[in-house]
């Protein structure tokens, strides 16, 4: 392979170790004046080179006062040749019309180390000095005066184009020269270019939460509000009764808030489904500006808006989200590459492509649309009913009433020591609606439970003799116990009826469990 080093002739070294010079002469100090001698001419030349390009813009602006003068003039001929024409009044007054006004009659400022000396004058002064010329050369009367002022101003015109000619080829010369040599101030860079097309990555807002997620005994206790669910004495009941809940994990929970998360429609997503169907330029556009579209959680987002939008009744919008949401999977499955190909396959008429997609598209919102009528139709024939079973404390006979006993904090006797340990083993919220002898706060408390929680809690508070009621406690929600709650109901109207009559009172204390349907 043959290499080209004639590049490096170029090269202006002013301390070439190679150099060879007399005996009598010391090396150093004549490349010190070498280096000097090269600096000095590369600084007249470029100084030159400022200067001519200066004086040629200066001229440039001449030339056009020069040209509208001539126009002026060629204008008024007849005006001219008018007897009586006072030749210095009509030179005055086309000067004048040609002359301009404020900054435009400055001249532009020379760059800096030019014309230092001497600034250059304004461009009025210029042309009055032109005229004054021709008129000195044409003399005190000549034969034809416009004829004659015509050509002196021509004659400048003709000077100043030719200097401009010559001030041209000295400054191509100079310039030839500066770049015949490399030199250090004429080092560039000649392009850099850096462009990293990276998405952004999204804070995800659930790593805070599992930093600081702590696993308790009951978390339904944290997430319950105590202020919006009040008893009738002013303190908390359902937060206090710690009833046992099938609850979550924290780290469950944020994985299930992960999932919710990741099927929701973005705001982006649903900027996309806007887009009207079949405008696939503004899709394409659409997906260059945001690359992030493309991401599976887009995809599933707007087949969920799909599926709530058919399920409103929304058919339109609904096959336009499974649309876009298809074009988003597609285009995540081909790569950034192949999004173009893509589109122009799909957008070409009868390309197969665009029959496979527009399948696809079809089928999918098919089976949206028969799984939405279907869960329609089961909702329209099971409602959901809102009754829930509660257990409540009732006494049978209206005469009489139900008396709590609450265990003493400082039992010596076996069966209270053994109910005081019953009591303990309560919610909160139980222990205060117990101390305040009020049965309609126990029954309170006793509704925020489950059905089989509050029949143990009874259970247990007979066990202790909490409640003064008879050895059998009838159950509401059986059929035996129904039977025998209407035999004592059929009872005590025969007692009360009897007593009304003079009979003798009595008849034992009962306690009616019901089952009630809120």
């Amino acid at each position: 392979m043959v290499v080209n080093y004639s590049k490096w002739d170029a090269l202006e070294l002013s301390d070439d170790s190679d150099i060879e010079v007399h005996p009598n002469v010391d090396k150093r100090s004549f490349i010190r004046a070498k280096q000097n001698q090269i600096h000095q001419q590369r600084f007249e030349r470029r100084h030159q080179i400022e200067t001519l390009k200066y004086e040629r813009i200066i001229n440039d602006g001449l030339l056009q006062r020069i040209d509208r003068l001539l126009a002026s003039l060629r204008d008024h001929t007849q005006q001219a040749k008018a007897p009586g024409q006072n030749p210095d009044e009509f030179m005055m007054q086309a000067l004048m019309d040609t002359a301009d006004d404020g900054p435009d009659d400055e001249p532009p400022k020379p760059p800096a180390g030019v014309h230092t000396q001497n600034p250059e004058p304004r461009y009025s002064v210029m042309m009055a000095s032109l005229v004054d010329q021709v008129k000195k050369d044409a003399g005190d009367k000549p034969q034809d005066w416009f004829q004659t002022y015509v050509k002196g101003v021509e004659g400048h015109q003709t000077k100043v184009r030719n200097l401009q000619a010559e001030l041209l080829q000295k400054l191509a010369g100079l310039e030839q020269e500066e770049g015949k040599k490399i030199t250090s101030d004429s080092i560039h860079t000649g392009f850099s270019v850096s462009s990293v097309s990276k998405e952004k990555e999204k804070p995800n807002s659930n790593s805070k939460a599992k930093s600081k997620a702590v696993e308790v005994l009951n978390p339904a206790a944290l997430k319950r509000d105590g202020l919006t669910r009040m008893d009738s004495a002013g303190q908390s009941s359902g937060a206090e009764a710690d009833v046992d809940e099938p609850v979550k994990s924290a780290s469950k929970s944020i994985a299930d808030d992960d999932d919710e998360e990741h099927i929701e429609p973005t705001e982006l997503g649903k900027a996309f489904a806007k887009i009207k169907l079949g405008d696939y330029k503004k899709c394409l556009q659409f997906i260059s500006e945001h690359h992030e579209v493309v991401a599976e959680r887009e995809t599933d987002g707007l087949l969920v808006e799909a599926f709530n939008a058919q399920m409103d009744g929304k058919s339109d919008y609904a096959r336009t989200c499974v649309h876009q949401a298809l074009l988003l999977q597609y285009c995540r499955s081909l790569g950034r590459d192949g999004v173009g190909l893509f589109f122009k396959r799909i957008t070409t008429s009868g390309h197969q492509a665009q029959k496979v997609f527009q399948d696809d598209v079809n089928s999918t919102y098919a089976r949206i649309r028969t799984r939405c009528a279907e869960l329609a139709k089961e909702k329209a024939s099971n409602p959901k009913t809102t009754e829930t079973e509660q257990i409540q404390l009732h006494a049978v006979d209206p005469n009489t009433s139900i008396h709590i006993n609450i265990p003493s904090v400082s039992p010596t006797e076996d069966i209270e020591i053994k109910a005081r340990e019953i009591f303990e083993t309560f919610p909160p919220g139980l222990q205060r609606a117990l101390e305040s002898g009020e049965l309609d706060r126990v029954n309170e408390v006793l509704g925020k439970m489950s059905v089989e929680e509050a029949e143990e809690v009874v259970e247990k508070l007979g066990e202790g003799g909490m409640l003064s009621v008879e050895e059998g406690v009838i159950d509401g929600t059986t059929e035996e116990g129904r039977e025998k709650l209407k035999g004592l109901e059929e009872k005590a109207r025969a007692e009360k009826l009897a007593a009304e009559a003079g009979g003798e009172d009595g008849g034992a204390e009962e306690i009616e469990v019901a089952d009630v349907d809120d």
